[in-house]
């Protein structure tokens, strides 16, 4: 009787430079499925030269050995942190501290517009464990609904929503709304700060001036 010489296990399909890559792809696009992963491997002549056939499960597993696992996808817009933008949120923050500082009362409304788009996206992403997976997509696209709403420190104050993008005169309508729901019953009138953003229209900004 003779003993069973045993066995070396599962030889490794891609080198330690090879996993990199891998991990640079998912890196680069958190929104790459496995399939696509996949093909991205097999197309690759110049880095995967000895790789002719991989499985979605031998990828799911290298994944897994880089610490990448599946999670929900954030939605990022492409300059929410570039330098302009983080110095227009320290004006701005500024700004309100030194109105909270007069003594003048005052109430800020905060105005915001937001499109809905009906068509379905990718929810589900990948990235190394304990960070979020994201994709970027432009500040402003289109919507099939749009919300208009104003809000402030005691909650919802006007709201309205259409089918489609709002444009000057859809807002000015709103505007004059917002304006009645404003001043009705308030015999003292506080100074009103309206945060509006992306509301620098020229049609906006003399109605907001010359409201009576």
């Amino acid at each position: 009787m003779t003993r069973r010489p045993s066995g070396i296990g599962r030889q490794r399909l891609f080198t330690q430079q090879q996993e990199l890559n891998i991990l640079e792809m998912v890196r680069a696009n958190n929104a790459i499925c496995l399939q696509q992963l996949q093909e991205q491997i097999l197309s690759d002549r110049k880095v995967f030269i000895n790789i002719n056939r991989v499985g979605i499960t031998t990828i799911r597993r290298v994944l897994l050995q880089l610490k990448i696992t599946l999670k929900q996808l954030y939605k990022v817009p492409f300059e929410r942190n570039c330098i302009r933008v983080k110095g227009l949120r320290q004006e701005y923050i500024q700004k309100i501290l030194d109105m909270d500082g007069a003594a003048q009362p005052h109430e800020f409304i905060y105005i915001d517009e937001a499109g809905f788009n009906l068509r379905k996206t990718r929810r589900w992403g990948r990235n190394i464990i304990g960070q979020r997976a994201i994709v970027h997509h432009p500040g402003q696209r289109g919507g099939n609904i749009t919300m208009c709403a104003a809000i402030i420190l005691r909650g919802l104050l006007h709201h309205h929503a259409k089918l489609g993008p709002y444009n000057t005169q859809h807002i000015l309508p709103f505007l004059d709304a917002l304006h009645d729901a404003v001043v009705q019953d308030r015999s003292e009138q506080p100074r009103v700060i309206v945060v509006w953003d992306n509301g620098s229209s020229t049609m906006i900004q003399p109605r907001l001036v010359h409201q009576p």
